[in-house]
């Protein structure tokens, strides 16, 4: 039975070139009618094309044409066809972010990296965290802070210092981005059955933005962070290179001491 397949493609030179070579090989079907869904691109469009597409349900096999790529595979013109049949599935789930702004309005977003608590005037954050009625760290001033999914922990929440998580690990990460008051305080690993809630203690005074990706809520107050079960991404990677790999060599990479 012969595969079916769609394309989502970015529109820049690299991802132009690839489209026209896939374009030659691949007759390509609808979103709807297909059984895998080629994306072309980097990360930051592959993050958009999942939110976008998810609820079709199908598997997306990610082509980089960007720079690094975490979450793409490496074009191989040759051994397309041969690569999309034995593919190694992975399977995670967003963050469900819920904010409440200043004027009482609450807009939700997801998350498959992370969402990201910043300020934005130069004053710095002042912050509440709580992990259901416990308290995390009842004031934490500073830039902000993260939360991150296994997938997200080798991004934003790496270039903060943040842990690595294993993508079966079944934790979040919180971690703080540049802490003035505790200085010291690193951050905490928590259960992915977490419900985080970040208050904003001075919104008058030092007003926060609230990011899921690539969504920003500003001027929010109230922020609760779950993970959301009810919503399955599934990627598909070349045999033996999929995001699990990729994260275990970026933990060898900083045990060692390398960027």
């Amino acid at each position: 039975m012969k595969l079916k397949i769609s394309l989502v493609s970015d529109k820049n030179k690299n991802s132009n070139k690839i489209k026209y070579k896939l374009e030659k090989k691949i007759k390509f079907s609808s979103i709807k009618n297909s059984e895998i869904i080629i994306v072309i691109g980097g990360d930051g469009f592959m993050l958009q094309t999942l939110k976008k597409f998810y609820k079709f349900k199908k598997p997306f096999y990610g082509i980089n044409s960007g720079d690094y790529g975490f979450l793409m595979n490496k074009f191989y013109e040759k051994n397309i066809i041969n690569n999309l049949v034995k593919t190694d599935k992975i399977k995670i789930s967003p963050l469900q972010m819920s904010v409440k702004n200043k004027s009482n309005k609450i807009k939700k977003s997801i998350a498959i990296n992370e969402i990201s608590i910043l300020r934005q005037s130069r004053q710095a954050a002042s912050l509440s965290i709580k992990n259901g009625k416990k308290n995390i760290i009842k004031k934490l001033r500073g830039d902000g802070l993260l939360v991150c999914t296994p997938a997200g922990s080798t991004a934003y929440n790496l270039s903060v210092h943040g842990p690595i998580l294993n993508l079966n690990s079944n934790k979040l990460a919180i971690s703080p981005v540049s802490p003035f008051r505790p200085r010291r305080w690193k951050g905490k690993i928590v259960s992915n059955k977490s419900k985080i809630y970040i208050r904003n203690l001075n919104p008058k005074k030092r007003p926060i933005s609230a990011v899921a990706d690539n969504v920003e809520v500003r001027n929010a107050v109230d922020i609760k962070i779950s993970e959301n079960k009810n919503i399955i991404f599934s990627l598909l990677y070349n045999k033996n290179k999929s995001i699990e790999k990729k994260i275990k060599i970026e933990q060898l990479r900083k045990e060692v001491g390398k960027s």
